[in-house]
C-alpha cells in the first residue's frame, strides 16, 4: 500500500514536467491517449462479442456419403442426391436456392456452435483476430516512448535539478525585485529617449505607452505549477513582492502619463532604492541559487546528454509511425463482413461450404479508420518536431527577448544541455526562462551583493574597524568581501586603504568623496577603476602596494597614476620585455613623481624600463628571493639613486655598476653570495656614501681598501666569516655604528679607540675573550653595546666611564660576576642591561637596588622611549631571562 505522502512527489514530479513539454508534445500525448482508448475498445469487444455466425450453402451431402452408417445428426439418414456436387459452386442457381429453401439442414445447435469455431480461426484474417491487441500494444509502446527522456537514468537527474531550481527562482523575492528594477530601468530610458526626440503627431505619440505597457507587463502573473504555494507556506512567511503587482502598476502609469507630458517626471523619479530591499535570511537564499545555479551550469554545458536522448526518442517515434503505417494501412481491405469457410470436417456436419458473418467487421473498420487518422497526425507532429531539431539551434541559447532589458543585457548564451531544457520551457512559458534568466545575470547578482555588502557592512561598522597608527593616519583593513562595500566611499577622513582577497573590487567615482587617502594596498586582489575615479586616484594617491601571482595581474591603470611616489610589486616577475611580459616599453613614463620602487620577485636582470623614471628615482629596493641576479647594467642610467637595495640576488661580487652612481649614500647587499670585497677600492669616488650593509653573506677577509670609504658613518658585516679585523678600519672617524655580529673575530684590536664618535657596537655572536681597555676610555659616546654570546670571563671596571651606555648585552658569556661600576651606568636603568638572573644577583645590594625596579624578574617594565633604535640589540624584558647556571649560560 502506498500512503498519500509517498504519491503527492509523485504528482509533483509530474505538474513540474509539463513545463519541459512544447505544444507539439502536449499535443502527440493526447494523440497517444485517444489511440490508446480505441485499442482498448477494440480489445473490450473483441473479448466480449466476437464471434462468426455460419450456415451451409449446399443442401445435399454428396453421394460418397451413402454409404456410411448412420449420420452425424443423430442416426438418420439423408436421401442421396442424384447426382453428386463434386465442385460445389459458390453462386447457387435459384432452382437450387428454392429447394435448399423448403428443406431441413438436420443441423443441431453444437454443430452450429462447432462450425462457427472452425471458421473463426480458418476464414476470418488475421488482421480481424488480431488488430485490437497489436493496436494496444502499438499505444503503449508509443506511450512509454513519448517520455523517455524525462526518466532516462542520464537525463533524469538533471531534468529534476533544473526543475527544482527553476522553482526556487519563481519564488525568490530576489526574481521579482530584480525584473520590476529592469523593467523601471527601461520605462524611464524609453522617457528619456521620447524627451529627446522631437515633437511628432498625436498618432505616433499615442502608441507609445502602449509599449511600454506590454514590455513593462512582461512580469505578469502566471498559473505555472511552480509559482503555487501551499496555504501554509503562505500563512507561515511574510509574502514576497508581487512582479504582477509592480508590473501592472507601471503599466498604468505609463497610460495615464502618456497623455499627461506634465507627468512624466514622476516616472524618471522613480529609482532602485524604492524597490523593497530583502531581509537577511532572502539575501543568503538568494546567494545560495547563485552560487547553484552556477555549478549546474558548468555541470550542464558540459556535455548534450538530454538532447542527443530526445533526438534518438523522436526518431525512434517516426520509425514506429512508419512502420505500422506500412503494415496497417494494406489490412484495411481485408476487414470484410461476408466470409466463405471451407472446412475439413464434412464427416461431422455433413457440408463442404459454409457462408459466414463476422459481427465486428464493421466497428474494427471504422475503429481502424480512426486509429490511422490519429496515429498519421501523431507521426505529422513528429516530422514537425525533427524539423524544429534540425532547424533550431537547440545546443546553444541566447536570450534576446530578454536582453531587450536594460538591466538584464548581460545574460551569457548558454550551450548543450541547459541550452536546451532552456529552449523546451521557452516553447511553454518564455515568463519562466525570465525569471530564470535573473540568476544567470551577472549584474543581477552584482546589485545583490552590493545590497548584502550594505546591509552588512555600513558605515558605522567600518568606522569601528579604523585604527589609528602612532603618526596619526587613519588604516582601515578589508579581507576576503566579494566586493567593496558602498559604505566605504564615504570615510572621508581614512588615510591608509588595505584590500586582501576581494574578488571584484571596483572604484567607482564615488572615491572622490575620500579626500584624505593616500596610501592603498591590493593584496591579490585586482582592481577595476572607472575613468571617473581614475582621475581622482591620479591626483591624491601617492603610496601603492601591490601583491600578486603573476604580473599580468597588475592593473593598467596603475601606470598613469602620475602623482605615485612609492610604489611596492611583490609577485612573479620576469625580467624579459619589462618588470613583466605585460609591461610594454616606455609604459613607466607617465609615474614623473615615482622616487621610491621596490620590487620583490624574480629578476634575472635590471629592466630597462626602470631608467625611463631614472630622473625621479630616489630609492630603489629588489628583494629577488633567491633568483641570481645577472645583468646590472640598467642600473648605471640611474645616477640620482641614493639608496639602492639588491638583496638576495645572489651576488658574488660587488656590481661594477655602482661606480656611476655617485649620488648614492646607502648601499644594502645583505643576503647574497660575497666572497670578496676586493672592488672596494673602486667604491672611492662614491664620496657620499654614509650606509654599507654586507650582512649574511660569505666574506672571508676585509681588505685594507675599506678605508677609502671616508663617509661611512654604518657599517653591517655581520654573519660573514671575518677572523680579523684590519687596522684601517679604525680610520673611518665617522663611523658611528658597527655591526659585526656572527663572525669569527677572536680579539677586538686596541685601535678602536679612534671611533670616538662610535654610538653602537655589535660584536656578539663570535670568539672573544677579553675587551681592550681603550673601548671605554675613548669611545664615551658608545650607547648600545652587544658582547653576549662570547667567551669573555671578566668586564673590566673602565666600563663606569660610559655614561651614555643604556644597553648593554652580557648574556651567553663565562662572567664569574659582574663589576660594581655598572651602577655608574645611569642610563642602565629602565631594563638596558641583559645578563643572567643569578649574574645580577652577584652585583652588590645598592646596586641591584639601583637596578632592582627594572631588572628584577618579577617586576614589570617599559622601554624607555629615549633609547635609540637597534638592528642587532632587540630589547628583552627581564621577566625573558630564563639562565639559572653558569653552565646553562656556556651553552
Amino acid at each position: 500500500m502506498f500512503s498519500l505522502s509517498e504519491l503527492a512527489p509523485l504528482n509533483q514530479h509530474q505538474n513540474r514536467s509539463k513545463l519541459l513539454k512544447p505544444w507539439w508534445e502536449v499535443f502527440m500525448d493526447y494523440l497517444v491517449v485517444l489511440m490508446l482508448m480505441a485499442s482498448v475498445l477494440a480489445c473490450t469487444e473483441q473479448l466480449s462479442r466476437d464471434r462468426v455466425v455460419c450456415i451451409p450453402l449446399d443442401p445435399i451431402m454428396t453421394g460418397n456419403n451413402s454409404h456410411r452408417g448412420p449420420s452425424a445428426n443423430g442416426g438418420v439418414a439423408l436421401t442421396p442426391s442424384p447426382k453428386p456436387l463434386v465442385n460445389p459452386p459458390l453462386n447457387l442457381s435459384p432452382n437450387l436456392h428454392s429447394v435448399a429453401r423448403g428443406r431441413r439442414t438436420h443441423l443441431v445447435y453444437q454443430q452450429y456452435v462447432y462450425i462457427s469455431q472452425v471458421c473463426y480461426h480458418e476464414a476470418l484474417p488475421l488482421c480481424s483476430r488480431f488488430f485490437p491487441y497489436m493496436a494496444l500494444l502499438q499505444s503503449l509502446v508509443l506511450v512509454a516512448s513519448g517520455s523517455f527522456w524525462l526518466h532516462f537514468p542520464h537525463t533524469s537527474s538533471r531534468i529534476e535539478q533544473f526543475l527544482a531550481i527553476l522553482a526556487k527562482c519563481c519564488e525568490s523575492p530576489w526574481t521579482s525585485q530584480a525584473l520590476s528594477h529592469a523593467a523601471r530601468q527601461e520605462n524611464i530610458q524609453e522617457v528619456e529617449e521620447e524627451e529627446r526626440r522631437p515633437l511628432q503627431p498625436p498618432s505616433t505619440s499615442s502608441s507609445s505607452p502602449v509599449t511600454r505597457t506590454r514590455r513593462s507587463s512582461v512580469d505578469s502573473g502566471t498559473d505555472s505549477p511552480l509559482l503555487k504555494r501551499s496555504d501554509s507556506a503562505s500563512s507561515a512567511a511574510p509574502p514576497s513582492p508581487c512582479p504582477s503587482t509592480l508590473s501592472s502598476n507601471s503599466a498604468v502609469s505609463s497610460l495615464s502619463f502618456g497623455n499627461l507630458p506634465s507627468a512624466k517626471p514622476t516616472v524618471m523619479a522613480d529609482s532602485p532604492r524604492q524597490v523593497i530591499s530583502l531581509d537577511k535570511s532572502d539575501g543568503e537564499q538568494a546567494r545560495a541559487l547563485f552560487e547553484r545555479v552556477r555549478k549546474f551550469r558548468s555541470h550542464c554545458e558540459s556535455s548534450a546528454v538530454i538532447y542527443k536522448v530526445y533526438l534518438a526518442q523522436t526518431l525512434f517515434k517516426l520509425l514506429m509511425v512508419t512502420l505500422i503505417l506500412s503494415y496497417t494501412i494494406p489490412l484495411l481491405s481485408s476487414l470484410s463482413f461476408n466470409h466463405t469457410c471451407y472446412p475439413e470436417e464434412h464427416a461431422l456436419v455433413g457440408y463442404v461450404t459454409f457462408e459466414c458473418i463476422h459481427v465486428l467487421s464493421s466497428l474494427l473498420h471504422k475503429l481502424l479508420l480512426a486509429y490511422l487518422t490519429l496515429l498519421g497526425l501523431y507521426g505529422l507532429l513528429n516530422f514537425y518536431t525533427l524539423g524544429w531539431i534540425l532547424h533550431s539551434s537547440l545546443r546553444q541559447y541566447s536570450f534576446h527577448s530578454i536582453k531587450e532589458l536594460c538591466s538584464l543585457r548581460d545574460v551569457p548564451d548558454l550551450r548543450n544541455d541547459l541550452a536546451f531544457l532552456i529552449h523546451m520551457l521557452d516553447q511553454y512559458d518564455p515568463l519562466l526562462v525570465q525569471r530564470l534568466s535573473v540568476f544567470l545575470s551577472p549584474v543581477s547578482e552584482s546589485r545583490l551583493l552590493e545590497e548584502n555588502l550594505e546591509r552588512r557592512w555600513g558605515e558605522e561598522k567600518l568606522q569601528a574597524m579604523i585604527s589609528v597608527d602612532a603618526g596619526g593616519c587613519s588604516r582601515l583593513q578589508l579581507v576576503a568581501l566579494p566586493r567593496l562595500p558602498p559604505a566605504l566611499f564615504a570615510l572621508s577622513q581614512l588615510h591608509v586603504l588595505k584590500l586582501e582577497l576581494i574578488t571584484d573590487a571596483r572604484f567607482t567615482a564615488q572615491v572622490s568623496n575620500m579626500t584624505c587617502l593616500r596610501e592603498l594596498h591590493l593584496y591579490h586582489c585586482t582592481a577595476a577603476v572607472d575613468p571617473s575615479a581614475l582621475v581622482v586616484l591620479q591626483e591624491r594617491l601617492e603610496v601603492l602596494h601591490l601583491t600578486f601571482t603573476q604580473a599580468s595581474e597588475i592593473p593598467n591603470w596603475v601606470l598613469s597614476l602620475r602623482s605615485l611616489h612609492e610604489l611596492h610589486l611583490s609577485g612573479r616577475l620576469s625580467s624579459e620585455g619589462g618588470v613583466g611580459r605585460s609591461w610594454a616599453l616606455g609604459s613607466l613614463r607617465q609615474l614623473r613623481h615615482l622616487r621610491v620602487l621596490v620590487i620583490r620577485g624574480m629578476l634575472q636582470r635590471i629592466p630597462g624600463e626602470l631608467c625611463e623614471v631614472a630622473g625621479s628615482l630616489v630609492r630603489l629596493e629588489i628583494y629577488n628571493e633567491g633568483t641570481r641576479l645577472l645583468v646590472l647594467t640598467g642600473l648605471k642610467r640611474m645616477v640620482d639613486l641614493t639608496e639602492l637595495q639588491l638583496q638576495d640576488c645572489q651576488l658574488e661580487r660587488l656590481p661594477s655598476a655602482l661606480l656611476a652612481l655617485t649620488n648614492l649614500r646607502t648601499l644594502d647587499l645583505q643576503h647574497n653570495n660575497l666572497r670578496t670585497l676586493e672592488e672596494l677600492l673602486s667604491l672611492a669616488h662614491l664620496r657620499r656614501l654614509s650606509c654599507l650593509r654586507l650582512a649574511y653573506n660569505r666574506v672571508l677577509v676585509l681588505p685594507s681598501s675599506v678605508g677609502v670609504l671616508r663617509c661611512l658613518e654604518l657599517l653591517d658585516l655581520s654573519n660573514n666569516q671575518l677572523q680579523s679585523l684590519p687596522p684601517v678600519l679604525f680610520t673611518l672617524r665617522r663611523l658611528r655604528r658597527l655591526l659585526l655580529a656572527g663572525n669569527l673575530l677572536a680579539e677586538l684590536p686596541a685601535e678602536v679607540k679612534a671611533l670616538q664618535l662610535l654610538t653602537e657596537l655589535d660584536l656578539s655572536g663570535n670568539r672573544l675573550e677579553s675587551l681592550p681597555a681603550e673601548l671605554f676610555s675613548c669611545c664615551l659616546e658608545l650607547r648600545i653595546l652587544n658582547i653576549a654570546h662570547n667567551s669573555l670571563s671578566s668586564l673590566p671596571r673602565g666600563i663606569a666611564a660610559l655614561n651614555q651606555l643604556c644597553r648593554l648585552d652580557l648574556r651567553s658569556n663565562s662572567l664569574e660576576d659582574l663589576p660594581p661600576e655598572l651602577g655608574c651606568c645611569s642610563g642602565l636603568h629602565g631594563g638596558g642591561l641583559l645578563v643572567e638572573n643569578w649574574l645580577f644577583l652577584s652585583l652588590p645590594p645598592h646596586v641591584r637596588d639601583f637596578l632592582r625596579c627594572s631588572c628584577a624578574p618579577t617586576a614589570t617594565h617599559s622601554e624607555d622611549q629615549s633609547r635609540p633604535e637597534s638592528d642587532s640589540f632587540p630589547y628583552f624584558c627581564p621577566t625573558e631571562w630564563s639562565f639559572s647556571s653558569a653552565l646553562e649560560s656556556q651553552i
